[in-house]
């Protein structure tokens, strides 16, 4: 490895970065990002993490789903996230279809890290024995659950997941059952506050919400609902960061330091 390498390497946040931020209860910042002039931006910002997420489906191709995302469109978005980051941590989603067998979605979480420069692939749902194929393998894995975009058909809408005793318990047994198979991030969409924070309590590895409360060690939105540009109603969860700043830049750096300081998001941005 050459002087440049080791040093440009030095300048990325590693998943070693978000462990020690959980154990020194730093709060993480998270965005979605499509290309490399926005991932320019927000690592500008000083987000920590950039996810490339098959959410591109919908607010850049104008999808109704993330279904129609290809993995040949997250290489792409993928590939201009990294050439505009410096410092941000970078996963990318592994989109609907691409994780039907452990050897599959090793093969293409394989090409996100290779052929597009992602740090990490991040999966939907309780996948055990594909988390554990694919640690296996050497690759880094975030998982995903509560609500699942890819399972929208299944699920018949987007709603809060969790709220039962049944469903709580499930998702928390999940939880568990992704670290134990060696997940080292969760991202937890659209769950009830109390069963986010016992999630987070429990689990030695980060969680970062979305919809999920202010006790997740970090928060993740869409960039486009950050800078108010959502088309229709926004979600609850969401937030306008553009109403008290004069640029995207701006935007996203009280992005950064509202969720750093734990004012974002409130009780009334949370489900109960």
């Amino acid at each position: 490895m050459t002087a440049y390498m080791a040093q440009a390497q030095e300048n990325l946040i590693s998943i070693i970065d978000l462990q020690r931020m959980k154990q020194a209860k730093e709060k993480i910042s998270c965005l979605t990002a499509y290309d490399a002039t926005f991932s320019a931006l927000f690592n500008q910002a000083g987000v920590d993490v950039l996810l490339v997420g098959d959410s591109l489906g919908m607010v850049i191709q104008g999808n109704r789903t993330t279904l129609s995302v290809s993995l040949q469109d997250m290489l792409y978005h993928t590939k201009l996230v990294v050439t505009g980051s410096e410092r941000a941590f970078v996963i990318a989603d592994l989109p609907f279809m691409t994780t039907a067998t452990p050897e599959q979605a090793a093969e293409n979480a394989a090409a996100l890290i290779q052929q597009s420069g992602a740090q990490m692939v991040k999966l939907e749902g309780a996948k055990i024995e594909t988390i554990e194929f694919m640690v296996q393998q050497g690759i880094p894995v975030c998982a995903h659950l509560g609500l699942l975009p890819q399972s929208i058909y299944q699920m018949g809408q987007y709603r809060v997941q969790g709220k039962g005793v049944v469903d709580s318990e499930r998702i928390f047994t999940e939880a568990i059952a992704v670290e134990a198979a060696g997940a080292q991030l969760l991202i937890l969409e659209c769950i009830p506050a109390p069963l986010a924070n016992k999630i987070t309590q429990q689990l030695s590895i980060p969680v970062i919400g979305i919809g999920a409360g202010a006790a997740c060690d970090g928060q993740v939105l869409v960039a486009y609902d950050m800078l108010g540009m959502s088309l229709g109603q926004p979600a609850k969860f969401t937030k306008n960061f553009m109403q008290q700043a004069t640029s995207i830049l701006d935007a996203a750096k009280c992005f950064v330091h509202e969720v750093k300081t734990g004012k974002f998001p409130t009780i009334e941005q949370s489900y109960q």
